[in-house]
């Protein structure tokens, strides 16, 4: 039997700056229940718990692999959510990527991969 998908379950701080921030992202706020929200984009799913240690969001993160990441990236600049070490570049492990810190701090890479 394959496995079709994964959706990562990060940190959140605030309920109301997540599910603007994620909505800003493009993102759909499909679940909302008391500490617990789900979003989703495209085919990707991201759920996020609340919590109250802010070092939790700071060391998690996720990866999500895409297509069109100069579109993404240049949507992202926009909003200004580019890790300041995470510009767009080649990587050598044959993925053009770049990251975005949430608002609550967790790292989010989105990486391409090179034909």
């Amino acid at each position: 039997m394959p496995l079709l998908t994964a959706a990562p379950i990060l940190a959140f701080l605030e309920q109301q700056p997540t599910i603007h921030f994620y909505e800003k992202l493009g993102f759909t706020c499909n679940a909302n229940w008391d500490g617990y929200l789900m979003f989703h984009r495209d085919q990707i799913s991201i759920h996020l718990w609340r919590c109250d240690d802010e070092n939790i969001p700071k060391n998690t993160g996720c990866y999500i692999y895409v297509d069109e990441i100069d579109a993404l990236y240049q949507e992202c600049s926009h909003l200004g959510i580019v890790h300041p070490n995470g510009k767009l570049e080649t990587k050598p492990w044959k993925l053009r990527q770049f990251s975005i810190l949430d608002n609550s701090g967790n790292i989010i890479h989105f990486g391409q991969h090179l034909v």
